[in-house]
């Protein structure tokens, strides 16, 4: 028995595969948590990028490429309903995030030196903790960056439906 297939036929199966199976697409993101920023000599206590804008099932991957540093989520900052993490000082960690909205984070012992950071997941429902995560009070140096990471996601165009 020969099975014959067309190029058509295979175009076909292929594309029904992926619209099937979401999972294929998704992506590894990685964030670097650094002591300085080696794009700019005064930025300290960074997360490199401190802004990632991410499809509903991709992962991030938090990297200690300085030692000192974790990474956990700021109460209030998470989509409702949504799992935080909180991840241990020195050690890398991977979060998958399924559900749209944004994800405020921090490093525990840097945060009041500005150590922040925002994780847009896109899809329906992204705008539903716009608004509550915006509210949350910041201090210190974080108060600033958080400034700063708001008017980048503005300009992006992000936070608008």
């Amino acid at each position: 028995m020969k099975l014959t297939i067309d190029r058509r036929t295979l175009l076909l199966a292929s594309s029904a595969a992926l619209i099937a199976r979401p999972s294929f697409a998704a992506e590894t993101h990685t964030v670097e948590m650094l002591n300085k920023d080696p794009d700019d000599s005064k930025a300290r206590m960074v997360f490199k990028p401190n802004l990632v804008v991410v499809q509903a099932g991709d992962t991030i991957s938090f990297v200690g490429t300085d030692r000192g540093h974790n990474c956990e989520v700021i109460d209030g900052m998470v989509p409702e309903g949504a799992e935080g993490w909180k991840g241990k000082i020195n050690d890398d960690i991977e979060v998958t995030l399924d559900q749209p909205g944004f994800y405020g984070y921090k490093c525990t012992p840097h945060v009041g030196q500005g150590m922040v950071g925002l994780v847009i997941v896109q899809g329906d429902g992204m705008m539903d903790n716009l608004e509550a995560a915006q509210s949350v009070k910041q201090r210190g140096q974080a108060k600033k960056r958080w400034g700063a990471i708001w008017e980048e996601a503005e300009a992006q165009g992000l936070l608008s439906a």
